[in-house]
């Protein structure tokens, strides 16, 4: 089973709402369910969508058209009908010969007592036209507006009654059978709803952010559950964000910002502070299309060359690009390790698609623990040097406060005591070696692609960050057709790790931008000459047909 459901709408008429509604309520039936949503840049009007894909096994990628579209207007029915495939079922409150007219307003009225609840009987009426028996759906409304009072739980299961009612009598000899229950549990959940719990883990205890979408949920998330014990700071901009986070840092507290381009932008220069001072520091980048505002609201994979780059001057990063919502935690983790163990910052490129997707996960893992503290013992230390100079660049980090020793930092090129040098001579080769030595260990912590079916393969489609659902999925459709198809997937992509490609393969590259940022990489890396790249940058996702279409 692999069903796509678009519901749709203006901003303000709860599409978003009905779309968890009956997710949560196949998630309970046993079914796993895939949810993304692309709106547009406004608080009400417009037209937007939330998408459902329901299946029987995880299916993590988005689908680019509907077998049910549920239209809450007229006008999202018309922007939509392109997405509705043959044999589709489109569900609106205007007659339409072709579809299922359901009256949501007076529905409300008449059933729940007021339009506020035309929700419901768009919910009831989705239900019926997929097989979800309604009561799965009223024990899913009852859940959720527990505690609002028995009027409103009364109001919402009425008026969805109601609209699964219509919808079954109308749909005739069409309506499907009823679903049955399956003994199966999922996670749902999106990326940056986990991030905070794996920095929480990774032992984050200090926030500072300035509100960007589509990163903002992450602050919020500190902000709201203050049992994770992270102190959450919103700052006046994204330049005082991260000196405080720095500050902290240098304090001894793991500490992190949370961002999208343009205020990453306004970040590089004391991201280079960090890289002077070798200060440990962790930065999510969240990436939305640009140059400038750009698309506030939609998804790109834009900002991996600016993340790379960003600052003056030379010195070592690591630039980590999960995948889905287990990969944000395991990124995460590593994120604030390796940050600590180098003395470096780390940037983690996530995007508005897996900001606002959620996945169905058989499992979470997040540790209890996994905070390894890499400060010096005050006590094994005589006389302190702040960047005593060793063989593999990482000096003994003792924090601000920690102990009597005197900690100098100083965004100066500086001694081996932290003091301020012109020595052109002797001190400042000997600080850029340090400094790049710690890169080239850096280099050898890197994670090693994940690849599946490359051995024997023809064709290898190559891809990083939040685009492996789709790439998963083509290669699965492409192999059913008798194609040797393998995949590598880099969720660490800088420093750019080994990458191995078979001989005689064709590669392609896939990604969320217009000019092949990886696919530069790749060739530069590694000598290949690429077949191809598939490059999007109209703010929608990739999906498996996208690529299907490129490389078929």
């Amino acid at each position: 089973m692999d069903r796509s459901l678009f519901i749709c709408g203006a901003a303000g008429e709860g599409i978003q709402t009905i779309g968890d509604i009956v997710a949560r309520a196949f998630l309970a039936h046993g079914y796993p369910v895939f949810a993304t949503s692309e709106f547009e840049s406004r608080i009400r009007g417009g037209q937007s969508s939330t998408r459902l894909r329901i299946g029987e096994t995880p299916l993590n990628a988005p689908r680019p058209d509907a077998d049910v579209l549920l239209a809450l207007n007229p006008s999202a029915r018309g922007r939509y009908a392109a997405a509705l495939r043959g044999g589709g079922l489109a569900i609106s409150p205007s007659d339409d010969a072709e579809g299922l007219a359901i009256p949501f307003v007076d529905l409300a009225t008449e059933h729940g007592g007021e339009r506020l609840y035309a929700n419901a009987v768009a919910a009831g009426a989705l239900g019926a036209a997929v097989g979800l028996p309604f009561e799965r759906l009223e024990a899913t409304l009852t859940a959720a507006f527990d505690g609002r009072g028995d009027d409103i739980v009364s109001a919402n299961v009425g008026a969805a009654r109601a609209g699964h009612a219509v919808a079954t009598q109308r749909l005739g000899d069409r309506a499907p059978e009823p679903l049955p229950p399956r003994d199966e549990t999922f996670v749902f959940t999106s990326a940056h709803a986990v991030i905070p719990l794996a920095a929480t883990a990774a032992g984050c205890r200090f926030i500072s952010a300035y509100p960007m979408s589509p990163s903002t949920g992450i602050i919020t998330s500190f902000a709201r559950n203050v049992d994770l014990g992270v102190f959450a700071e919103q700052a006046e901009d994204e330049i005082a964000a991260i000196n405080m986070a720095i500050g902290a840092s240098a304090a001894g507290a793991r500490a992190m910002t949370a961002t999208s381009g343009g205020g990453f932008a306004l970040m590089t220069e004391a991201l280079s502070l960090a890289g002077m001072i070798e200060t440990p520091i962790v930065i999510v980048v969240a990436q939305r299309p640009g140059p400038a505002t750009g698309l506030p609201t939609r998804t790109a994979q834009e900002d991996l060359l600016f993340a790379i780059h960003a600052g003056h001057g030379e010195f070592p990063r690591l630039v980590l690009a999960p995948s889905d919502p287990q990969d944000a935690v395991d990124k995460t983790v590593r994120a604030f390790d390796l940050a600590d163990r180098f003395q470096i910052p780390v940037i983690v490129l996530t995007d508005q698609y897996l900001a606002d997707s959620f996945f169905s996960l058989p499992e979470l893992r997040i540790p209890e623990k996994a905070h390894r503290p890499h400060l010096a013992d005050p006590g094994s230390i005589d006389a302190y040097e702040r960047y005593a100079l060793t063989d593999d660049g990482i000096s003994p980090r003792l924090a601000l406060g920690q102990s009597e020793h005197l900690v100098h930092l100083d965004s100066d090129e500086h001694t081996e005591a932290g003091h301020i040098t012109e020595d052109l001579a002797t001190v400042r080769p000997a600080m850029v070696a340090k400094r790049l030595a710690k890169a080239r260990r850096l280099h050898d912590a890197v994670a090693a692609p994940i690849r599946s079916g490359t051995d024997d393969a023809h064709l290898v489609l190559v891809g990083w960050g939040s685009t492996r659902g789709a790439i998963d999925e083509a290669a699965g459709v492409l192999r059913s057709d008798g194609r040797r198809v393998g995949t590598i997937h880099v969720t660490e992509p800088w420093p750019f790790p080994r990458v191995e490609l078979p001989a005689g393969a064709s590669v392609w590259t896939i990604e969320g931008n217009a000019t092949g940022q990886f696919a530069g990489l790749l060739e530069r890396e590694t000598g290949v000459s690429l077949a191809g790249t598939v490059g999007r940058s109209d703010g929608i996702p990739i999906d498996a047909q996208f690529i299907l279409e490129a490389v078929s």
